[in-house]
């Protein structure tokens, strides 16, 4: 008895002590890009100002795309769902 008591304190413990793993757990990188404008715009609320490439229409590109589309999940539609 005296055994299972100290065996479920010991997994109690373990259990507890995990809760806190992965808030430390984790690397801190020094961003190389911060203050950029062209990765994160002129402020916090603003769009990057990457998002502004417009791209000319590929119809070729979007055939293909719909092939590959296909090929991976069937003939069913985006619409259907799954």
């Amino acid at each position: 008895m005296k055994f299972r008591k100290i065996a479920a304190l010991i997994a109690g413990v373990a259990l507890l002590s995990s809760c806190e793993y992965q808030k430390f757990n984790h690397a801190e990188q020094k961003d190389v890009r911060a203050g950029s404008e062209w990765v994160y715009g002129v402020s916090p609320d603003s769009a990057a100002r990457q998002l502004a490439n417009k791209y000319a229409e590929q119809p070729e590109v979007e055939k293909r795309v719909n092939a590959i589309r296909e090929k991976l999940f069937g003939s069913g539609s985006i619409a259907q769902g799954n």
